[in-house]
């Protein structure tokens, strides 16, 4: 459900939105914020809740890994985009599970009308590792309606 009504959407979130996600504010257009589910390193699968503010999104990236890898997102709550390099972009509901596979360059945030929130999951693999790319243009998103 679209929600711009951050009380009403905070209800919903039953992660909850964390604190700012400061250290990757760099590769994000907007605010966002992380809540981490487990400990990093313990267990072998990263958790957390990652919330965007209407109209936020990270910049398109790859999860690399020679083998294994790549990032698993739970929509959660609110309503946001999913889209991977050459294809079309994927509408995000709470209950809609992606599941992104090593070395695809892709990105995902909120709708312009809402706030949403997915857990995102780093699946464990061999020499793993995050590359930031360009950001998603500002006439790319407004594309999406």
């Amino acid at each position: 459900m679209k929600t711009m009504n951050e009380e009403v959407f905070s209800k919903e979130n039953v992660f909850g939105k964390g604190q700012s996600n400061t250290a990757y504010a760099q590769y994000f257009i907007g605010e966002s914020f992380l809540n981490p589910l487990t400990s990093a390193g313990s267990p072998a699968v990263g958790l957390a809740n990652v919330t965007f503010e209407p109209g936020c999104r990270n910049n398109w990236h790859i999860h690399h890994a020679d083998k294994g890898g790549g990032q698993i997102l739970i929509c959660t709550a609110g309503e946001g985009w999913y889209q991977e390099e050459g294809k079309e972009v994927v509408s995000l509901v709470p209950g809609t599970v992606i599941t992104i596979p090593a070395n695809v360059k892709h990105w995902h945030g909120a709708k312009a009308d809402s706030w949403f929130s997915h857990i995102a999951m780093d699946v464990p693999g061999e020499n793993a590792q995050n590359e930031w790319c360009e950001p998603v243009t500002d006439e790319e998103y407004a594309k999406l309606g």
